[in-house]
């Protein structure tokens, strides 16, 4: 989330150092220094990453700004955030929505901060291996910021940079991850399935299923409530699957007509 010209100076406060904060603080340290802040953190994190945890002061008034909570904690963040910014920073979000996020910081943050909503299309699991080859979705609010940030995350972590509207990202991620969660969800609860006599694409469906089964509820929230068109694309899904149903080859005659 910085420039590359700026890697030698650049100062980034991470609020918020669960899972992903983690993640970001991981990947980030070789190119800036580094200040963390989460109240949550135990006696053991704190004494484990001693060098970088600091106070909510200390985060806040670096020149990037990176708010790593959950979509439903973001006005707090942000609430404890701005009166420790120093003019001309850029505060980012990591929320999987994009329009609630970018409407609390433009209504929430002074403006005399640059703001970029950032949507990563990765979690711990699917970074393991690096993030070279991932995508993360950017939509620029306000500043010009943007295109350096962009220029860095695909000249030097090697993402596939994507940029867009809070709207669009909305209406396509309800398609994307709405539906991955949904199918997941009741999958799950299908569970028990055959451990052996099973398909290559059966076997492809049930490690999308293990990628998201163990994602925060926090996660499961912003994507199933948050999201103004998950609601829509869910329904969607549950008629083109009811009409299926009673369309489908095979059911006993006069199956599909008891069925309507």
């Amino acid at each position: 989330m910085l420039s590359p010209a700026r890697t030698s100076q650049a100062d980034i406060g991470i609020v918020g150092f669960g899972a992903f904060g983690r993640l970001v603080a991981r990947h980030l340290a070789p190119y800036a220094r580094l200040r963390v802040y989460d109240p949550r953190l135990s006696e053991e994190d704190r004494r484990q990453h001693a060098a970088l945890v600091g106070s909510l002061e200390d985060a806040a008034r670096c020149s990037i700004v990176i708010l790593a909570v959950p979509v439903s904690s973001l006005e707090e963040a942000v609430e404890a955030v701005s009166p420790h910014l120093q003019a001309g920073a850029l505060v980012v979000d990591v929320g999987s929505v994009k329009t609630v996020p970018v409407q609390v910081m433009q209504a929430k943050l002074p403006p005399h901060v640059h703001i970029l909503g950032t949507h990563p299309l990765f979690g711990p699991q699917s970074a393991a291996r690096g993030l070279r080859g991932l995508k993360i979705v950017l939509c620029p609010v306000r500043g010009g910021q943007g295109r350096r940030v962009a220029a860095f995350l695909r000249r030097v972590l090697g993402l596939e940079v994507i940029v867009t509207t809070p709207d669009a990202h909305d209406r396509d991620a309800a398609i994307v991850q709405g539906l991955t969660h949904l199918i997941a969800q009741v999958l799950v609860s299908m569970e028990p399935f055959p451990a052996q006599m099973t398909t290559r694409s059966f076997e492809a469906i049930m490690q999308g299923v293990d990628m998201v089964r163990h994602d925060a509820p926090e996660v499961l929230q912003a994507i199933a409530v948050l999201n103004p068109y998950t609601a829509s694309v869910r329904r969607q899904f549950s008629d083109h699957a009811a009409r299926f149903t009673r369309t489908a080859p095979g059911d006993p005659p006069g199956e599909a007509l008891r069925s309507r």
